[in-house]
């Protein structure tokens, strides 16, 4: 280390660096008098006051070792005040990994007794100016309140929470906002919780944007939190929260006023646990409110929430008729944003309408719409959802009227939105049958598996499993079988790493014999020419090492094994040291069975493995070792 070390560093105060020198200090004097092992235990101190901002954060990270070593007492007396000091000047990144590590420090310093000694630093680190820093302080704080007893709430946590959300700057009532969460349901007494409730009621009319908008992320919290304990729910409390709730609705900043949309969800959840309807059409008027407000940002919130919001107003058939007008006027909205979140809503609010008429009437219009939109996020969006609208309608009117649209889609230029609906076809091809889809999902599928694009070709793969459960074994074995297999052959390494895996989930969908029969067989009858080609044994490989674990043992035997043991001469020393590892799969095949398969493993595997392990490549000896070890270790 520097030789100026010990002298004061930029960031951290001279307090501070007294503490740290005392620490080491007697930790150096324990290591003389008794224990040697809390040697390390200084040199690790020393580096909390290191010039190089990358040793002290990995210092801050080794805490606990040093909180062990120091035992609970002295991590008391000297390591959480020192902690203090050092929470008040250092780096951002020091600060970030200190509030983190001090929300699990209680069992360090003797448990839940001492907890309240954490608090002073994690409040000093949840006023800082970096978010990061303020997010991992409280967590830590509600971390540490858990473990406080009722009389430690109230005498060090709760007039902290006070301290911050009366401070001067915005960064400390932020951070306030989160802590409320870890008292309100803890404080029986009525009028207590209604200075807190009070309290919270001032950040949310603080003059700051984001004190105001941190309250309103958090409010939520704090209904549902009454939600669950309804017992400590009084009128005065509920006139607060629809005091606060009518703030947010009002709130001149789009970025405060959105967050009403989840607090009315919460709102609505509490009413109905209670089974409340007095204030149902009041709520269902905001509802409205936020769903065609002026913003575009509350509307795409409401968008997005919008199953969510009208899902607490179902036990009234009247009310959801009455939001379906907002509703399809956000299917037809200016902002793309909007329409976007609202097209994955639809089968969600046409299944609360609970009338297949008004779904053909409205909804599908609406989809039709939507599935011609000129932004292709949008269209995506949609098709990631509108199978699901196929069970909500007669058969025959999806035939009619939903399979068209489908089908549309399944042409679109945008890929996303091909694989979107390919991926979730399940639901239509139990409604209606594959047949009505098949004429226009093949080419569609064909035409994804060819993209020039290689991702959009890894994509379609990922999805063929889920396609053969889908569709099963008849549809695929005719239609897909022979794009699976061509996929091994892609000039791109992933695509053929992709579907050697792939093969591997189809055998375990559809089994051995029809992995035997349809993927082995015909991989082994390939052409003489091809295997002359380097790539294509090493393909041809990796696929029937990958089928091992999968198949039955007749078919690892009687057909991969000597198509392995064929390979084990390859002139390519690439090829000879993939042949010793997938030997290793065999044996771990066969191991169940060892006793029966003793013959063949110890003359087919362990013989041509010795002979690998005295190969001229380097490699090929290494792989051989490794895999003869582990062999003889599966056989013991």
């Amino acid at each position: 280390m520097s030789g100026d070390k010990d002298q004061a560093q930029p960031g951290i105060n001279s307090e501070a660096l007294k503490n740290k020198d005392q620490l080491v200090v007697n930790s150096s004097n324990n290591v003389n008098s008794s224990d040697e092992e809390l040697y390390p235990l200084a040199l690790l101190m020393d580096e909390l006051k290191h010039d190089d901002i990358g040793n002290r954060v990995e210092a801050m990270k080794k805490l606990d070792t040093i909180a062990l070593a120091l035992g609970p007492q002295r991590s008391r007396d000297e390591l959480v005040p020192f902690l203090t000091e050092v929470a008040q000047d250092d780096e951002d990144e020091v600060f970030t990994v200190l509030a983190e590590q001090l929300g699990k420090f209680v069992p360090f310093i003797g448990g839940s007794k001492f907890a309240t000694l954490l608090l002073p630093a994690l409040e000093i680190l949840a006023s800082t100016e970096e978010t990061l820093v303020r997010e991992k302080a409280v967590e830590s704080l509600n971390h540490v309140a858990q473990e406080l007893s009722e009389d430690q709430l109230f005498h060090d946590f709760i007039p902290l929470i006070e301290h911050l959300a009366t401070a001067d700057w915005f960064s400390s009532k932020v951070s306030s906002c989160g802590l409320f969460k870890s008292v309100l349901a803890r404080v029986k007494d009525d009028k207590f919780r209604k200075e807190l409730l009070a309290l919270y009621l001032q950040l949310i009319q603080d003059d700051t944007p984001m004190v105001r908008r941190a309250a309103g992320k958090n409010l939520p919290v704090l209904i549902d939190l009454l939600t669950q304990n309804p017992d400590l729910s009084t009128t005065d409390d509920w006139d607060y929260i629809s005091n606060m709730f009518q703030k947010i609705i009002g709130d001149a900043q789009d970025s405060v006023k959105f967050l009403a949309v989840d607090v009315l969800i919460s709102i609505l959840m509490f009413f109905n646990k209670k089974e409340d309807i007095t204030h149902s059409k009041d709520l269902l008027r905001s509802a409205i409110q936020l769903i065609t407000d002026e913003s575009w940002r509350v509307r795409y919130m409401a968008a997005e929430r919008f199953e969510d919001l009208a899902s607490q107003f179902e036990s009234n058939p009247q009310y959801i008729e009455e939001l379906s007008g907002p509703f399809l006027s956000l299917c037809e909205d200016n902002e793309s944003d909007v329409r976007k979140g609202v097209a994955k809503q639809l089968p969600g609010f046409a299944k609360l309408l609970n009338n297949p008429q008004v779904v053909l009437k409205k909804v599908l219009p609406a989809v039709q719409n939507l599935s011609m939109d000129e932004s292709e996020l949008v269209r995506a969006s949609l098709a990631s959802e509108i199978t699901n609208l196929a069970p909500l309608v007669p058969k025959q009117d999806a035939i009619d009227s939903l399979i068209p649209i489908l089908l549309n889609m399944l042409k679109d230029e945008y890929p996303d939105v091909r694989l979107n609906i390919i991926a979730k076809l399940k639901v239509v091809n139990e409604v209606v049958g594959i047949d009505l889809l098949s004429e226009s999902l093949l080419p569609a599928i064909t035409e994804l598996a060819k993209d020039v694009n290689w991702r959009v070709r890894m994509a379609i793969i990922d999805y063929v499993p889920l396609l053969a459960e889908q569709l099963g074994v008849e549809f695929f074995d005719q239609q897909l079988g022979d794009l699976c297999l061509s996929w091994l052959w892609d000039t791109v390494y992933s695509i053929r790493s992709a579907a050697v895996v792939t093969l591997q989930s189809l055998t375990k969908i559809f089994g051995s014999e029809w992995s035997s029969e349809k993927i082995i067989s015909r991989l082994l009858k390939s052409d003489s020419q091809l295997l002359e080609n380097f790539v294509y044994r090493i393909t041809l490989l990796s696929a029937l090492t990958e089928l091992v674990p999968v198949v039955s043992v007749d078919v690892t035997t009687q057909k991969i094994l000597p198509f392995i043991n064929h390979l084990a001469d390859d002139a390519v020393p690439n090829i000879r040291f993939n042949v010793a590892k997938s030997y290793v799969e065999v044996v771990k095949s066969l191991g169940p069975n060892k006793s029966q398969y003793k013959d063949l493993i110890n003359k087919s595997i362990i013989t041509s493995l010795e002979r690998l392990r005295d190969d001229d490549d380097m490699d090929v000896r290494y792989f051989s070792t490794q895999s003869l070890k582990q062999c003889e270790a599966i056989l013991t």
